[in-house]
């Protein structure tokens, strides 16, 4: 069988330089616990309890789509966690945001815009446990991991305008993320959100 390349290649990269991180500097560095005894860094995912295996990497708790273990690796490989000033920022505005953006405005704003009606958006946001906020037709801050925060924004649309939609970063996400790889990030809570409807 010929690899995914999309997939398996990066995933085995990844894997073999996680092996090698310092699990202590890594908990420190990221804000996450690592238990020395079981070798296994605990966090939450969109809201979601995730544990980790170290070396080896393996989810030992959750259940994680191939990108966000791709995701999960690099934010635990290159990623910082500092607490957030309280400003929030659209993709755009992150470095390196413009020149990604008119992919990012495809892959998740027109996503998240068409994606949803109003009432499957408000039910998907409260399975999350999401809080409202004032903003759009429909507003709601979540947790992507612990501490770096997400808010989706959307506009139901008219016989004149169509849906739309905004996402927006907390102020630190820049030090944990890239901005393609914030792009994903965008991807996969999209995806945890059409799964909350999907189970409702």
């Amino acid at each position: 069988m010929t690899p995914n390349n999309k997939y398996e290649i990066p995933f085995s990269h990844y894997a073999q330089r996680y092996s090698q991180l310092d699990p202590k500097e890594t908990a420190e560095r990221c804000g996450i616990v690592f238990d020395g005894e079981k070798g296994e860094f605990s966090l939450r995912l969109m809201g979601q309890p995730v544990r980790l295996a170290w070396p080896e990497f393996q989810v030992t708790e959750g259940d994680l789509p191939g990108p966000a273990r791709i995701l999960l690796m690099r934010y635990l490989l290159e990623g910082r966690f500092l607490p957030s000033q309280g400003k929030f920022l659209s993709y755009r505005e992150m470095p390196w945001g413009s020149v990604y953006d008119q992919n990012f405005q495809g892959r998740c704003i027109r996503r998240l815009a068409r994606s949803f009606t109003l009432e499957s958006f408000v039910s998907g946001m409260e399975h999350l446990k999401a809080q409202p906020i004032s903003g759009g037709d429909r507003g709601y801050e979540f947790p992507f991991l612990e501490g770096l925060l997400l808010r989706f924004l959307l506009w139901e649309g008219d016989e004149e305008f169509p849906p739309s939609a905004q996402i927006l970063f907390s102020d630190n996400f820049p030090l944990a993320f890239t901005a393609e790889d914030m792009a994903v990030v965008g991807d996969i809570s999209i995806g945890f959100l059409r799964g909350a409807v999907d189970t409702k």
